[in-house]
């Protein structure tokens, strides 16, 4: 038998009522949510304790090698024993400066070789 790559188990997401609120609010669908948690453009630290903040921009335009964009979708979101659990979900019109995430190198590695890419990016746009 040949070599086959072990994938890891799918996390289960918990809504909380808030979560649900926000994203009827900004019209978000829990598939615009989800893809968000699986693809975020950068991963910072959450306001609230123990959560993590992802974004995605919009929609994005590129000018040259600029990635430019007007609007992103932020999801907040807290692992639990066995689910990830969405704190709030919000559309933010603008583009916001990225933060240190360093601290996050060890439980989100996969995610930031392409989050310090989008963070240079949006360093750029910022100017």
């Amino acid at each position: 038998m040949g070599w086959m790559p072990s994938l890891k188990k799918p996390v289960q997401l918990q809504w909380t009522l808030h979560a649900r609120a926000k994203m009827n609010h900004y019209r978000l669908s829990p598939a615009r949510v989800r893809h968000v948690l699986h693809s975020p453009k950068r991963i910072e630290e959450g306001v609230a304790p123990k959560t993590v903040a992802m974004m995605q921009p919009v929609s994005m335009k590129l000018l040259g090698k600029k990635e430019l964009w007007s609007q992103e979708i932020w999801v907040m979101v807290q692992d639990v024993a066995d689910a990830r659990k969405v704190i709030s979900a919000w559309r933010y019109p603008g583009v916001t400066k990225p933060r240190d995430a360093a601290f996050l190198k060890k439980e989100y590695g996969e995610f930031l070789a392409d989050a310090d890419d989008g963070a240079e990016a949006t360093a750029e746009n910022a100017q």
